[in-house]
């Protein structure tokens, strides 16, 4: 299977809230987190899964070490960043999402010992 022909994805990004991802993601479902955060930003505040790190800035040149057959579930700080790469990824024919509202979300909804920063 090859990612999705350019154009042929839809460039709509679905959001998806961290209960949603961890209920889905304990299910069995193959989800791969993709952290597109700074990396002082994950010392402050790693997320309390398994996740891919690649930070924003160096997507584009680390495309492949990401499955295109997988799921891809796009976190930031807030939502903005993952909602930008999110996009980006479903123009090159990934299966993305935005994880909404971020690490802060997932802080405030489902763990409060992770520190919003």
């Amino acid at each position: 299977m090859q990612p999705r022909p350019r154009g042929l994805c839809s460039d709509v990004v679905k959001d998806i809230n961290p209960r949603e991802f961890m209920e889905r993601r304990a299910a069995g479902a193959a989800m791969t987190l993709l952290d597109v955060r700074e990396d002082w930003e994950i010392e402050k505040a790693p997320a309390p899964t398994e996740f891919v790190h690649i930070p924003m800035g160096e997507l584009s040149a680390r495309l492949a070490e990401l499955d295109p057959h997988q799921d891809t579930v796009v976190l930031c700080r807030s939502g903005r960043r993952s909602l930008d790469v999110a996009t980006f990824l479903r123009q090159q024919g990934y299966d993305a999402s935005n994880l909404a509202g971020g690490i802060l979300a997932w802080s405030r909804d489902l763990d409060p010992s992770i520190p919003p920063y």
